[in-house]
């Protein structure tokens, strides 16, 4: 691990000109990399990272994009744009493309834009957020995305603002020069004052084939009475290693709703913590994540009830087949002031070959003694009674899997509000079950 941080502190030096220098955020960079070289990349002998090891990141030799005037993406983004979005940031690279990027009228002195614009025009504002809301202490990845911190998204939604349609940012990933592999560290920040309602959606890209990390860090803050639905639509290339954190501030009365979807990637790491800092807040976490060959898709979260009469619901379902890998951590804490907490998780996983594991780890940690909490996990395999059935009413062995495995996870599409993302993660995940359990010839 040692000459992997020689190889991110070279590439440190290497992009010091790439990196904005003049926007006042280079404190939180400086601070960052020293926390980042103090904790190194994570290893199997940490119980957070017991199942998944990253020395494939932190030997990638991975490198930073050059800044271009117009980059091109290496892959068709059309089928991954929302048509129905009140704006669309396209991010190459982890950089803002204004020539591939779209937007309607938003309500008055609401800012969607890219972090960079933020930093330079609302750098006292931003201040207010950027780096406070995910701490740096143990996290070595948001760290080194603190440190790398370049570009990403600004949303800031003033009190009593409601988006009737989404706000899509689409990060697309790709090979970089001289067939190197690149890096990003997109961060997203989103604020929604008090009484505000939105859509945000998050999609990260990428081509088959080309090798790439993605590091990406989200930090939201959802005011009092305010209501946010968040989509992160994970869809990287098949060799793509992906890390993703997610960590929400909800206060009083706000509402707030997750939907994680991975369906790509060669690694993929998703923390979400969501921290419920108000009296009354509801907080729902849905996943649904699929793996075949020998991928690995690893799930940390977290719902901290800090004040009382709140109440959470979460819900994750997963696919495993061929030699792949699936890791459920979930933990509730219920704080000695958080009385009255109505708390429930559910984790199920499906295995569809012999080879295929999960490693699942429910957890509740409670410091109070008037309080509703559940937690349930299954693993298993498809019913072969029902499989029987289907076959016996002239179905294919391929076609009644995947009509037995698509109404496994049923539950967690129907969820989701947003019907142009739920079609299309629908589609997609068809496309999957398809290659996965292909009918006989």
């Amino acid at each position: 691990m040692t000459h992997a941080l020689d190889s991110y502190a070279a590439e440190r030096d290497r992009a010091a000109g790439l990196l904005r220098t003049e926007d006042g955020f280079a404190p939180l960079r400086d601070e960052a990399w020293r926390q980042f070289v103090t904790m190194g990349f994570p290893t199997t002998h940490q119980e957070e990272w017991r199942f998944t090891s990253v020395a494939s990141i932190a030997a990638g030799g991975f490198v930073l994009a050059a800044r271009l005037e117009s980059p091109m993406p290496a892959i068709d983004i059309d089928p991954f744009r929302l048509p129905d979005a009140a704006a669309e940031l396209v991010f190459v690279a982890g950089r803002y493309v204004p020539s591939l990027s779209r937007s309607t009228v938003l309500p008055r002195e609401a800012h969607v834009e890219s972090l960079a614009s933020a930093m330079a025009a609302r750098r006292e504002r931003l201040g207010l957020h950027l780096g406070r809301v995910a701490p740096l202490e143990g996290r070595p990845f948001v760290a080194l995305n603190a440190a790398f911190l370049d570009d990403g998204a600004w949303i800031d939604l003033p009190a009593g603002s409601v988006l009737e349609r989404p706000l899509h940012l689409l990060f697309v990933a790709g090979g970089g020069p001289g067939g190197r592999p690149l890096m990003s560290h997109p961060r997203l920040v989103v604020i929604l004052g008090e009484n505000s309602q939105a859509s945000v959606v998050e999609t990260f890209v990428g081509g088959d084939g080309t090798r790439y990390f993605t590091n990406a860090v989200t930090e939201i803050v959802v005011g009092e009475n305010a209501g946010l639905e968040h989509y992160k639509l994970q869809h990287e290339g098949a060799d793509a290693y992906h890390v993703g954190a997610t960590q929400v501030r909800a206060e009083r009365h706000a509402r707030y709703a997750s939907h994680s979807i991975s369906l790509g990637g060669a690694l993929v790491r998703n923390d979400l913590t969501a921290v419920l800092d108000g009296e009354g807040v509801e907080c729902t976490l849905n996943g649904l994540y699929a793996a075949d060959a020998e991928r690995l898709v690893d799930n940390h979260t977290t719902i901290d009830h800090v004040q009382p009469h709140g109440g959470s619901r979460e819900m994750y379902r997963g696919i495993l087949a061929d030699r792949s890998r699936g890791v459920f951590n979930g933990k509730i804490i219920v704080r000695p002031n958080a009385q009255k907490t109505d708390a429930k998780q559910t984790n199920r996983a499906l295995l569809l070959s012999e080879d295929a594991r999960i490693n699942t780890k429910p957890q509740l940690e409670i410091f109070a003694n008037d309080v509703k909490c559940t937690h349930g996990a299954a693993v298993g395999q498809l019913d072969d009674d029902a499989l029987f059935y289907l076959r016996s009413r002239g179905l294919g062995e391929g076609t009644a899997r995947r009509l037995l495995t698509h109404a496994f996870v049923a539950d967690v599409l129907n969820r989701m509000p947003l019907e142009t993302v739920r079609v299309s993660v629908d589609g997609r995940l068809q496309r999957q079950l398809a290659r996965a359990l292909p009918d006989a010839a």
